[in-house]
């Protein structure tokens, strides 16, 4: 029987994080200037709302006592494309599906570029190449169970056909730093469609339990001029008009 291939949408769920980051980031760098012991220093911590110094630490650029902050997120609905680019960045951790363990015989979910989904032709081809692709799938799988290669053991050699756009599941845990460095990379306009749409979602997730962390979070140019150079977008006002109205 061959499987049926269908369109995926994305999905970015926040699973964890550190429990008061905020508190914990304050505790972090005021331990660096403070002759107080650790009970008294976290007890005067908790006594007092610790979000106009967090916000004073961002703006200063004191970040190594954010990485005490980290944040675990499920991403379901991107393509092998773009958790190739997700990889990427080093200080993370991942875990993501496997196509070898996971059989994709009973159809595969994948993504369509906007590009293509516009076009009625276009999003047809494509759609009839995804079927294609399933077809080629579940017949290398037939063949190698009738010679008696089943289980991981043929969908590691199937998957081969699979293309770029077959849909995968990914959990990925960074700290506050490195957040902040994904959202400048990511959220910039030049960054592939995908990616960005990852990074936006987990930026608007983020700013809800820790605001002043990610207050500042967003593409490069929000606060400085654009890294692109002459490969700039060139919508810099735009961009940090886009920004200031979400985070009002």
């Amino acid at each position: 029987m061959t499987g049926k291939v269908s369109e995926s949408t994305l999905k970015v769920i926040l699973l964890h994080h550190t429990f008061h980051p905020e508190e914990v980031v304050a505790m972090a760098a005021k331990l660096c200037y403070s002759p107080s012991d650790l009970k008294s220093l976290k007890k005067r911590i908790k006594t007092k709302d610790q979000k106009s110094f967090v916000e004073k630490l961002m703006k200063m650029g004191h970040m190594s006592s954010i990485e005490h902050a980290s944040f675990t997120f499920a991403i379901e609905g991107i393509s092998r494309a773009c958790s190739h680019q997700l990889v990427r960045h080093r200080l993370a951790s991942y875990s993501q599906q496997s196509q070898r363990y996971v059989s994709e015989a009973m159809g595969f979910n994948y993504i369509i570029p906007p590009t293509i989904k516009a076009d009625r032709e276009l999003k047809k081809y494509f759609k009839d190449f995804m079927a294609q692709a399933q077809r080629a799938y579940d017949e290398i799988v037939r063949r190698l169970h009738e010679r008696g290669i089943k289980g991981e053991l043929a969908n590691q050699d199937a998957r081969f056909v699979l293309p770029n756009a077959a849909e995968t599941k990914v959990m990925v845990t960074m700290n506050a730093r490195e957040l902040l460095h994904f959202f400048r990379m990511r959220c910039c306009r030049r960054s592939q469609w995908e990616i960005r749409q990852v990074a936006e979602e987990m930026l608007k997730i983020g700013r809800k339990v820790a605001p002043k962390i990610f207050e500042r979070g967003g593409p490069a140019c929000l606060f400085g001029p654009c890294p692109e150079g002459e490969y700039s977008c060139g919508k810099m006002k735009e961009v940090r008009e886009q920004y200031l109205k979400r985070r009002s």
